[in-house]
């Protein structure tokens, strides 16, 4: 028989390779743990960096956007107090060489003549903010306690900046110092809230009740003017007394050309300052230049502010014998009081949206139809193009172009005439429209394309055209 042997388990015998497995699996488990928790760390460390590099990405971005912020709120203020307050050191003009201030207080307060009552003031179209009114004074004006036929209640509301584009330097005993004028004498109105000519600021609108001819003749010394234009006296209160309610002659000045060949006055409406975001050429004439230009060649050589002024083009003896002979086209004050407001006057006008017309002040469902026609039929869309109304780009035609005289468009450099924005009609129709207000009504500016341009529209197309009109 073989031999039978015992096999036994020693327990004892396999402990060593058992702990050595567990310890080689524990070991790779806390490496595997290691490897995960680093490439977790890296994966969040990663995406941390990212975070934070974004997150100062950001912040720079909002950084600089806050700035951006920030400055389209202190030109927007900035500007509004120019246009309303600012008269670029134009009391020189006005004060020193017219003597217009003496003009306004008169001999009670050391000045000559009457003075300038508010009753007065407004008849001349000037007007009135309400808002700068204490309360005690509205009450009293509503009581008829206010003597509005006293040249001392213009003073008073000139010294509460409540007279739009008037302002005004008082010595200690209350008379006037010095008087300038600003942006807001011909471009604000008012609303009339509160009586005719007194009301809440409506910037941005032409003022088409000033009679800036009567109000420059009341100056005592008119010597400034006379020397400029190589005329007498007479002859240049004959040419204020013909501008009329609403009208200025902002290039007699340079051409001296103070009636047209018909013998009518050269002078055209003051133009609304609003809607001109988008809008290159700014004034009637074509070719002047846009909303900076315009600034600075008014706050230079209309209002005769102290500052710089560069145009070449005013130069030519021919053209603008005045300008020449004056040297405006290379103005330079001692101290300039003008360039650096010009980006932030530029910025709060560009920022003057048109005003919507009143509801129930055009028929819809006609302004409906009108709105086809304008676009279509009677192809006024080709240059009034929306939503500017007007050509996006050199904005000018000729005389021949739109069936009317050249007499204004050769007054200015492009020889042409600006194609004027729509918008905001309701408000300037006062005065008549084209440059001249030679066409009293919409009615009668369509009329005249419908047979300029043989466009054949009907009676109800024409009124239907008007309407639309009415309704920008």
């Amino acid at each position: 028989m073989s031999e039978r042997k015992n096999h036994s388990i020693d327990p004892a015998a396999d402990a060593p390779q058992k702990r050595s497995d567990v310890q080689s699996r524990h070991r790779n488990t806390t490496l595997m743990k290691i490897l995960v928790l680093a490439i977790s760390l890296t994966i969040a460390l990663g995406y941390l960096a990212d975070r934070s590099r974004a997150q100062r990405s950001d912040k720079k971005s909002q950084g600089f956007d806050q700035q951006i912020s920030e400055n389209a709120q202190e030109m927007m203020e900035q500007g509004k107090q120019i246009f309303r307050y600012d008269t670029f050191g134009d009391e020189i003009y006005w004060s020193d060489k017219l003597k217009l201030h003496h003009a306004i207080q008169g001999s009670k307060f050391g000045g000559v003549g009457p003075g300038v009552s508010p009753k007065t003031a407004l008849a001349v179209g000037l007007k009135v903010d309400m808002d700068a009114l204490p309360q005690t004074l509205i009450n009293q004006i509503k009581q008829g306690k206010v003597d509005l036929d006293d040249p001392a209640t213009t003073l008073a509301l000139i010294k509460l900046d409540s007279v739009l584009g008037v302002k005004g330097t008082f010595n200690p005993n209350g008379s006037l110092k010095s008087v300038g004028l600003t942006c807001a004498v011909c471009h604000s109105t008012v609303d009339d809230a509160f009586a005719p000519g007194i009301g809440r600021r409506l910037d941005g609108w032409s003022n088409q009740d000033l009679n800036v001819g009567a109000i420059v003749s009341l100056a005592p010394d008119l010597s400034a003017i006379t020397s400029l234009l190589g005329v007498d006296e007479a002859t240049v209160k004959t040419v204020l007394a013909s501008w009329g309610p609403g009208k200025f002659d902002a290039e007699l000045n340079l051409d001296g050309k103070a009636f047209r060949p018909d013998g009518k006055t050269a002078a055209v409406l003051i133009p609304p300052a609003f809607g001109q975001a988008g809008v290159n050429l700014h004034t009637w004439g074509g070719g002047w230049g846009g909303v900076t230009y315009w600034n600075a060649y008014v706050a230079n050589l209309e209002l005769q502010g102290q500052g710089t002024f560069y145009d070449a083009r005013l130069n030519d003896p021919l053209k603008y014998p005045v300008a020449a002979r004056a040297g405006f086209g290379n103005k330079r004050s001692d101290v300039d009081m003008v360039t650096a407001k010009l980006g932030a006057l530029q910025f709060y006008q560009l920022a003057i949206p048109a005003p919507k017309p009143p509801e129930g002040s055009f028929d819809r469902a006609a302004a409906n139809r009108g709105e086809t026609i304008f676009n279509g039929k009677a192809t006024c869309a080709q240059c009034h193009v929306p939503p500017l109304f007007t050509e996006p780009g050199w904005n000018t035609h000729k005389a021949e172009e739109i069936g009317i005289d050249d007499f204004h468009a050769n007054r200015a450099p492009d020889n042409s005439y600006r194609t004027a924005p729509l918008r905001g009609l309701f408000s300037h129709m006062k005065r008549g429209f084209y440059h001249d207000g030679r066409f009293a009504t919409l009615l009668d500016v369509v009329n005249h394309y419908d047979s300029f341009k043989k466009l054949g529209l009907t009676e109800q197309e024409k009124k239907d055209l008007v309407e639309y009109l009415k309704s920008l």
